[in-house]
């Protein structure tokens, strides 16, 4: 066995009754494959369904656990029901987490189980993640950190078990796509949703659909930005957002990079989250 899947299989042994919080991306989906694995039926995967989860994520999800035989539970969040969350200031991604670990935590303690784990990885943690405060707070296990996994190692040991999921982009909630200071709604993530879904259609595989109110960022990885630059295809995108109620659509020529919405905000929240 690979030394970096027994790392994990010996920590995740430790954790008793897990549940795993669950989004089909490919960390939550190859953690959950794991414990499946290694914990069999003391092991549940949950998904929150909201707003902020776009459908085809949402539906990916439920076949992928199918597929691997992972037993699920879907639970509704209230997110947007919380002011603090859709002012969407630099710590809304902390209270996206804090309501989804304070309803798992009422899970655990109603079905018996003893931990709550999620798919936090190495890399994640030079990167701007205000929800990794969340589940510290709440006591929830990080196993792929545990074991020393990186995002790539991830991706290769998924590889590895035939798991479709190991090339999956990254896939973060719908509301990362909107500026911060300017309120999440549910129009503005519908829209975000209808745009990212018309450029999957479109054939493009990384890309992010940034809203800045009336004006659109499309970004796109920078391998496949050839494709996007042409008189044809900027018709094309003109033509999908102006439809979506944008009034400006715009190519970003940096091209696709994950948290680029995190560039605008100040020195010193960036280095309070890392150190906290």
């Amino acid at each position: 066995m690979d030394p970096r899947q027994a790392a994990l299989d010996i920590y995740l042994r430790t954790l008793g009754r897990t549940l795993v919080a669950y989004s089909g991306g490919v960390d939550s989906a190859f953690l959950a494959w794991a414990a499946r694995r290694v914990l069999g039926e003391k092991m549940l995967a949950v998904i929150a369904d909201s707003p902020s989860l776009a459908r085809s994520q949402f539906r990916d999800a439920l076949a992928f656990a199918q597929e691997q035989d992972i037993a699920l539970e879907v639970i509704q969040t209230a997110e947007m029901e919380r002011p603090e969350y859709v002012r969407n200031d630099s710590q809304r991604c902390f209270f996206c987490k804090d309501e989804l670990f304070r309803l798992m935590e009422q899970v655990r303690a109603a079905r018996g189980f003893d931990t709550i784990a999620y798919g936090i990885n190495r890399d994640d943690q030079s990167d701007y993640r205000p929800g990794q405060q969340a589940a510290r707070q709440h006591g929830v296990a990080a196993p792929l950190l545990e074991a020393g996994l990186s995002k790539q190692d991830i991706r290769e040991l998924a590889r590895a078990a035939g798991l479709r999921i190991w090339d999956k982009p990254a896939s973060a909630c719908l509301s990362s796509r909107i500026e911060y200071a300017r309120p999440v709604t549910r129009q503005a993530l519908a829209a975000v949703e209808s745009g990212e879904d018309a450029l999957r259609q479109l054939g493009f595989h990384q890309f992010r659909v940034r809203h800045h109110g009336q004006i659109v960022r499309i970004e796109i990885a920078p391998e496949e930005l050839p494709r996007a630059l042409t008189p044809e295809m900027a018709a094309e995108f003109t033509r999908i957002f102006k439809a979506l109620g944008y009034a400006y659509v715009t190519l970003d020529l940096e091209g696709f990079r994950s948290g680029s919405m995190n560039a605008l905000l100040p020195a010193d929240v960036l280095a309070r989250n890392r150190s906290s």
